[in-house]
């Protein structure tokens, strides 16, 4: 039997509701650990999470089995549910019901690691990607 073979590197951006602060130490670091375990259990292979105070990148290596749509669900919905029941219960949050998603070559793969690992320092420095943080108009791969 054949196996499915997948190298689509995509990487996944989103906002909290309101683009509220949300993302502090405290909520992040169990919120990405949470994101990174979803998107295994889904089969991707996870290459970078991180984000700033109102917004999270995700980067991977997609499974076959899974679609872009089946994995943001996973990941926003159970990290949502994670926040309000756990991390600040009783609390209102959501994340911005869109998101954005862009595909990597892979000679691009190290940069955009480097790229979510640096978030606070690029945002700090203003040394965004050019036209500022990737979006719908912007993906990372078309620089």
């Amino acid at each position: 039997m054949r196996q499915v073979k997948n190298r689509a590197l995509l990487h996944f951006v989103w906002a909290t509701y309101d683009r509220m602060p949300w993302m502090i130490p405290e909520i992040a670091s169990p919120v990405y650990r949470y994101i990174e375990t979803v998107a295994r259990n889904d089969g991707c292979d996870v290459l970078a999470v991180g984000g700033m105070s109102d917004h999270v990148h995700l980067f991977v290596c997609m499974s076959a089995t899974v679609s872009i749509a089946q994995l943001m669900q996973h990941v926003k919905g159970g990290s949502s549910y994670l926040i309000q029941h756990e991390l600040a219960p009783g609390a209102f949050f959501k994340w911005q019901g869109s998101y954005g998603v862009f595909s990597v070559r892979p000679s691009d793969k190290e940069r955009v690691v480097a790229y979510i690992g640096n978030q606070e320092q690029r945002h700090r420095d203003g040394s965004l990607w050019a036209g500022g943080e990737p979006d719908m108009e912007n993906p990372p791969d078309s620089q």
